[in-house]
């Protein structure tokens, strides 16, 4: 069990069902240590996870050709995950899985698939029949990344009336109603050719969204009309410091938020760092402030937990903690890591 002073978080990895696959961890609030308490088994490569509003029902994805979701009920105690079954995505390389704000439904994003897909939660968290799926049609202009279209994260907006997927091989965002069950497009928000649109992150007043753009490494900062359920471009930045010559392993992959709304970080991979970009109250517009070391190599997710950051660094195997500075945002590392086989998804509880 955690200690007082301890949060505790999921770690989504490349795992086999045969191996540990889905970790369960501790960090320390003081120093910034992490520890594996246990261990669940039974799922190919969870590349992304869930946990409901509730705290006791774990989603996961498992990204392979024949891609599936699950659902793991937590227990109270011990926080160890009991399956409540899966069902087939119907689409291959599944990469996120996120749950209406109201709990009601289950939304995956099929990378391969090119198709997203939602199921109603039944009982007791367990996942019901796929209610209705979409599949996105084109390309883009880059035919190594954009031969197809690519759905990379499915996000539901705070009303759970619509949910928005950005499309990286399409460069677009689509916006669907959820009307019963049945996704109804909406409307589509075009980036800039060869963006590849990856991950979003709401500002905690509602007013923007950030986008983190895989392909270009860039960010997009959007005026978001949650009324209307529509994006007006108001800047776009790169994620990278101004001084580095990208490369061809240059892709950007995770942004957040600051729960202070003060401060955006973003993960660079080949750069392999952290960003951080100071958020102006009034405009929402980002000024870049700082980049850090990830710690390791291929930072593709990472999360703000417990005051701090912790950065899953893929390709060295390691999570890497990050303490937050209040006053300015910067990332100032606590010399901790913690072994963990191709970390590619952080949750906290």
């Amino acid at each position: 069990m955690e200690q007082p002073n301890e949060v505790l978080f999921y770690a989504g990895t490349y795992n086999s069902k045969e191996e540990e696959a889905i970790l369960l961890g501790a960090l320390n609030k003081d120093t910034g240590e992490m520890r594996i308490l246990h261990g669940t088994r039974g799922i190919e490569g969870p590349s992304y996870l869930a946990v409901n509003s509730t705290g006791d029902v774990l989603y996961a994805v498992s990204e392979q050709d024949e891609g599936e979701v699950h659902a793991f009920a937590i227990d109270s105690g011990s926080k160890a995950l009991t399956p409540l079954g899966s069902r087939p995505t119907e689409g291959g390389a599944p990469c996120y899985v996120s749950i209406s704000p109201q709990g009601d439904y289950i939304y995956v994003a099929n990378y391969s698939g090119a198709n997203v897909n939602i199921f109603p939660v039944s009982d007791k968290g367990s996942i019901g029949e796929m209610s209705a799926q979409v599949r996105h049609e084109g390309s883009g202009i880059r035919a190594d990344r954009q031969e197809a279209p690519h759905p990379h994260s499915v996000i539901p907006d705070s009303t759970g009336r619509r949910v928005l997927v950005c499309d990286l091989g399409l460069d677009q965002i689509v916006i669907y109603r959820n009307e019963d069950g049945k996704l109804v497009t909406h409307r589509e928000v075009a980036l800039p050719p060869g963006s590849g649109p990856r991950h979003l992150a709401v500002h905690p007043s509602g007013q923007w969204i950030y986008l983190i753009n895989e392909l270009n490494s860039s960010i997009t900062v959007f005026a978001n009309d949650e009324q209307q359920g529509d994006l007006r471009i108001l800047q776009n930045v790169s994620s990278l410091p101004d001084n580095y010559t990208a490369g061809s392993d240059d892709t950007a992959a995770d942004i957040h938020v600051s729960p202070c709304g003060r401060f955006l970080y973003v993960s660079n991979r080949g750069h392999d760092s952290i960003g951080l970009f100071h958020i102006d109250a009034e405009t929402g517009l980002i000024e870049p402030a700082d980049w850090v070391s990830a710690g390791g190599r291929t930072p593709r997710n990472f999360a703000i937990i417990g005051g701090m950051l912790l950065a899953a660094n893929q390709n060295s195997d390691n999570i890497v903690s990050f303490r937050i500075d209040k006053e300015t945002g910067r990332l100032i590392p606590t010399g901790n890591e913690l072994a963990v086989p191709s970390p590619v998804c952080l949750k906290s509880l």
